[in-house]
């Protein structure tokens, strides 16, 4: 294990561990935390897990690992890895098994003030417009020529149903599809599971929160982004349900045979991977890439879903009830992008597990109203705490492979916060701080308590301090709903 010993400090807010500490690492680590964020990780396995990493073939650079950073599958949760064509690898545990799980941001012109007296009949009508729960199916029933378009259109395909906005594609991340999905690489048993859950929430730490722009420390950035001081907001976080979960499943199964085909060596069973350009690692980018593409279909129908519930909610009691969209962003994906690195430019996969891109300033990836700002990152905390919207900055071009931080981060596992934590009296002690919850189980919302979580501003202190965001905003949370 790991021990505080291994790492060399580089400033308040950043470690190394250098590429020669540990027997068959090709490349170091670099670690963004404080030393209380350092210490509380160092009891779990993820910084092991960074340095397991670190051993696979073909890395462009160091393994980056975020402040939110906890044990995960093979990578940790916060791991970033660049591994370079043609030489490096795919590996499904540097994406996780909820592929392209992602946040979106919407924001109003609605005072909270205006909105007060509503907040119970709103969260009501969210909860019932937007289905929740584990293995939730929606209203949606996909034909196998539906969901293979959803697959390779990914938001555009709701737009072409009128539930999209071209703003909606526009403020997405790669406009809400990647390129060159194969849902030909997807298994009998993924279809199976992805006709039916298109459109809803899911569960664990899935939510949707109303929230209310409590702070604004870019005032630029923040009207560019539509966040007015005062104002309700909606954040989403899902991903692709259980087809992305089946479509990991399945690769972690065959790049088993992969690994040993072409004499890959690893330290850790759960990195298992194939060469970027080997047909098996081919055919699980295809994959991968349907799995993202449903996961922006699904969320962009979650907005459409929750602008009608804000519609019925509020429609005739306050002005401006509209929602529009700041920001969709993934945090569980690997994608081809050029990066500079040593120098030169080099086309890269970057694995990002738990980590969110965070575009600086300039970049031909952004729309054109965020090309000044950088791009939006929204990092949510817990529902008891509070959200920010940062922004990308130059900085992290350069060191973190353009990369963020994704959230607050676990300090609890579900089960520890099951034993420790009640979810009837969470329930009352989140309504004694003015937040109207809608929960599908009192387990479910034990396992998100907000004391299962770091303390997301100083997450956010150490990505800002580090140079690699800045901060544009913070949200107060006002209404939840978990599944």
């Amino acid at each position: 294990m790991v021990t505080i010993h291994d790492l060399t400090p580089v400033s308040e807010f950043e470690w190394e561990i250098p590429a020669d500490a540990r027997k068959g690492m090709r490349v170091g680590v670099r670690l963004f935390a404080t030393r209380r964020l350092l210490e509380a990780v160092l009891k779990d396995n993820a910084v092991q897990q960074a340095v397991n990493a670190a051993s696979l073939p073909g890395l462009a650079g160091p393994v980056v690992v975020m402040p939110d950073m906890h044990q995960g599958y093979g990578f940790p949760i916060g791991g970033v890895a660049a591994t370079a064509l043609p030489d490096g690898v795919i590996s499904p545990g540097g994406i996780g098994y909820d592929i392209n799980c992602g946040v979106r941001l919407m924001a109003s012109a609605v005072p909270l003030e205006a909105a007060q007296p509503y907040l119970e009949r709103l969260v009501t009508a969210l909860d019932q417009h937007c289905p929740s729960g584990v293995g939730t199916a929606g209203s949606l029933r996909l034909s196998d020529a539906d969901l293979e378009k959803v697959c390779r259109l990914g938001a555009g395909w709701a737009q072409q149903r009128g539930w999209a906005t071209e703003m909606d594609l526009r403020r997405c991340e790669d406009g809400g599809c990647l390129p060159e999905a194969d849902p030909a690489s997807v298994s009998p048993r993924a279809r199976e599971r992805g006709r039916t859950q298109l459109g809803t929430l899911g569960a664990g730490n899935h939510f949707i929160e109303v929230g209310v722009v409590e702070d604004v420390y870019d005032l630029e950035a923040a009207q560019a982004m539509g966040l007015e001081p005062g104002c309700l907001t909606l954040m989403i976080h899902c991903g692709s349900r259980g087809f992305g979960h089946q479509i990991c499943t399945d690769a972690v199964q065959s790049l088993q045979g992969a690994v040993r085909r072409y004499g890959i060596s690893i330290p850790d069973r759960e990195l298992v991977c194939a060469p970027l350009d080997s047909p098996e690692g081919r055919a699980y980018l295809g994959a991968m890439r349907s799995a993202a593409n449903y996961a922006f279909a699904n969320r962009q129908i979650l907005a459409h879903q929750a602008r009608l519930a804000f519609e019925a909610a509020l429609a005739g009691v306050v002005r401006n009830f509209h929602l529009h969209l700041v920001y969709d962003i993934t945090h569980n994906i690997a994608k081809l992008e050029t990066h500079t690195l040593n120098g030169r430019a080099q086309r890269v996969c970057v694995h990002r597990k738990g980590a969110t891109r965070a575009f600086g300033p300039g970049s031909p990836d952004l729309p054109p109203e965020y090309a000044h700002t950088g791009q939006p990152v929204l990092v949510p905390g817990s529902m008891g705490t509070g959200s920010w919207v940062l922004a990308g900055t130059a900085e992290s071009m350069e060191r973190s492979y353009a990369s963020s931080c994704h959230g607050a981060g676990r300090v609890f596992s579900r089960s520890q916060a099951k034993r420790e934590i009640r979810g009837e009296a969470l329930l009352r002690a989140l309504e004694k701080q003015g937040i109207q919850v809608r929960a599908g189980s009192m387990g479910g919302l034990a396992e998100e308590a907000p004391q299962a979580y770091k303390d997301v501003d100083e997450v956010v202190r150490t990505v800002c301090g580090a140079g690699i965001t800045r901060k544009v905003a913070r949200l107060r949370p006002v209404a939840v709903v978990k599944g």
